[in-house]
């Protein structure tokens, strides 16, 4: 656990308590704070108070009074579509907002460090897809060449529940647009962006309160390198904005679009393979086309930002790519299920809108797609240019009638999991695969992306009979 600091004897209110409210409780309390804890569930409030945190209504008039800062989950809005009740009350108080990131990063360092060779070092890792199979390649990697590493943030362990630092550790952390935003301390050593697309965009505003949102990462204090994938021009402005020169070489750029050419640092991938130039020179090569764990070029970008971030850490091109050859992938992120009868079954839950759901589709060819949930905002237009990969369609939902008039292919409306897996099973002949890539939020079904997962991958076994 990290004891949160700077609250020694005063009262700080938490709002939200699930996994990083109720670890935010304990860290405050750690700390010598008295936690004020807050959610609008009766069920997490009884959880709190077993722990014997005090639980009181943020809503009541006066609640705020002697509280020195209002710490706020992530999935609670703050500002748009409108603030919360409890959020709304605390700005008409004065009191500051903050949340677990923040208080992390004003939290993490100790005067222990003084006596390390190498103080701890924070990755943290954003952008709209591919942020979590890069910060778990990340941690993958540098355990795997001997670093003592932890993974914590959107994924992984909460980020006050982690360890304190040690002499030559490393945090991976990564972090949502919801979490940088909001965040009032991000000082992370080594900060990624790996791409911006449409998401979120009624929590942020439109667009451009979203890219700002991720833009913090590399503006409240500025990482001492910046891994920057530049195949948008959000991207593309962000590293010339941090960057002071074209020879400055505390910016990384990376691409799976082109080939990056100029004196400074990059990382690109090509057909596959992996190329590290830096002062105009090729500094290291990796064939990628053969790593299972990491199939399309989506997830070549995902190796790319990884790639440039150990090497920012020191860590040699050859460490790396045997890392690479050994690393499993993530449940529901392009996850290979099952393989039978020349038929390779592909989870990939988490492609939960547009974007990451044509990345899906390219990474695979002859493929029978599952695929509808509730509906993004934006459509689903721009699926059908990935569509010459799809053999059929089975759309599954409340709304899979009208999903399905959308698409460009022979769609099949099946509603259930259940139906859609078993007539693509039927259907399927060698060559083919299986894909869930819902591009599509799993709320209507689901109480998650992961629950639509295991529940594909357990249809899976059953019309196969594993």
């Amino acid at each position: 656990m990290i004891p949160v600091k700077g609250f020694s004897g005063q009262k700080v209110a938490v709002l939200g308590l699930g996994r990083s409210g109720l670890a935010t409780a304990r860290a405050l309390r750690a700390g010598k704070a008295e936690a004020v804890c807050w959610d609008d569930n009766p069920a997490a409030r009884e959880k709190a108070e077993a722990e014997g945190f005090a639980c009181a209504d943020l809503r009541r008039h006066g609640a705020f009074d002697q509280i020195a800062a209002l710490i706020v989950s992530p999935g609670i809005p703050h500002l748009y579509p409108v603030p919360n009740p409890v959020v709304a009350a605390a700005l008409d108080a004065g009191v500051p907002i903050d949340n677990d990131i923040g208080l992390f990063f004003r939290s993490f360092a100790g005067p222990e460090w003084d006596n390390f060779d190498t103080p701890p070092r924070v990755i943290a890792v954003t952008g709209s897809n591919g942020k979590s199979t890069t910060a778990a390649l990340i941690h993958h990697i540098l355990t795997e060449a001997g670093r003592e590493a932890q993974l914590a943030g959107n994924i992984g362990r909460g980020v006050l529940d982690i360890e304190p630092g040690r002499d030559a550790s490393v945090v991976v952390l990564e972090l949502s647009s919801y979490q940088t935003e909001l965040a009032r301390a991000l000082t992370p050593d080594i900060a990624v962006f790996t791409n911006l697309s449409p998401d979120h965009l009624d929590r942020h505003g439109g667009m451009g309160g979203y890219f700002a949102a991720k833009r913090r990462l590399f503006a409240e204090g500025g990482p001492d390198r910046a891994v920057i994938g530049v195949d948008e021009n959000e991207g593309a402005f962000l590293a010339g904005q941090l960057a002071e020169g074209p020879t400055d070489d505390r910016v990384i750029r990376i691409s799976v679009a082109r080939k990056l050419t100029g004196p400074g640092w990059q990382v690109f991938a090509r057909k596959g393979f992996l190329s590290e130039y830096r002062k105009g020179r090729q500094a290291g090569a990796i064939d990628l086309r053969n790593i299972k764990g990491l199939p399309g070029a989506h997830n070549h970008q995902n190796a790319c930002a990884a790639y440039a971030a150990c090497r920012a850490l020191g860590l040699a091109p050859r460490v790396i790519e045997d890392a690479l050859h050994s690393y499993p992938g993530l449940p529901h992120r392009s996850q290979i299920i099952a393989e039978a009868n020349g038929v390779t079954f592909v989870n990939d839950s988490k492609a939960t809108n547009v974007d990451s759901a044509l990345k899906a589709l390219s990474a695979f060819k002859n493929v029978r797609w599952i695929c509808g949930g509730l509906e993004k905002e934006g459509g689903l237009s721009a699926l059908n240019t990935a569509c010459e990969q799809v053999v059929k369609a089975y759309v599954i939902g409340r709304e899979a009638a009208g999903f399905a008039m959308q698409l460009e292919v022979e769609a099949q409306v099946c509603t259930t999991m259940a139906e859609a897996v078993a007539q693509a099973v039927a259907d399927a002949a060698p060559g083919d695969t299986v894909l869930l890539a819902p591009a599509a939020a799993s709320f209507d079904q689901y109480d998650n992306f992961e629950q639509r997962g295991e529940d594909f991958a357990a249809q899976v076994r059953l019309n196969l009979s594993l």
